[in-house]
């Protein structure tokens, strides 16, 4: 399968990694000072990971997410599909960065589940919308999908423990 039609723009496709690397960058103002006391006295589930998985998961996952932004883009800004892929795209990359500023900067795991699962429904539109412009844009936001679906599990289960 070859993954990309054109040319490799490079510089695009670093600036869309980057874009996406930025939303996480973004969240992270309000989870890291949070992490040490507030999360740290939180009960969690059995099936929470250590928590030293999380940065390089979600590293790799806004990467994944910059690869599949930048094979969009390469479809042409002009069309109305790229359009509103584009559109549905943006939506869920400021709702996943929201996501840890209900969560950890708010400390409000019931609003922050809340919000995951409209985040949840917009990875879902946004996959669905890639995957129609480009197959390979789509199958990549699979493991971002099926991570923010583990998460939600951990922001339900965490809510449910700490009333």
């Amino acid at each position: 399968m070859k993954i990309f039609k054109k040319k490799l723009n490079v510089f695009k496709m670093l600036f869309a990694i980057f874009i996406c690397q930025l939303a996480g960058i973004l969240g992270s103002i309000a989870t890291y000072p949070n992490i040490p006391t507030w999360y740290a006295s939180l009960q969690k589930p059995w099936f929470t990971p250590p928590g030293w998985l999380f940065g390089p998961a979600w590293i790799t996952l806004y990467t994944l997410m910059g690869i599949a932004l930048y094979l969009i883009l390469e479809n042409g800004w002009d069309k109305k599909e790229t359009k509103m892929a584009l559109y549905v795209f943006s939506l869920q990359l400021i709702l996943n960065s929201l996501w840890s500023f209900l969560f950890f900067g708010l400390q409000n795991p019931f609003l922050a589940f809340i919000e995951i699962i409209i985040l949840w429904i917009t990875i879902a539109a946004t996959l669905v919308l890639f995957y129609r412009i480009n197959r390979t844009a789509g199958i990549i936001l699979i493991p971002y999908i099926c991570w923010v679906t583990f998460a939600s599990l951990l922001n339900y289960y965490v809510w449910l423990l700490n009333p």
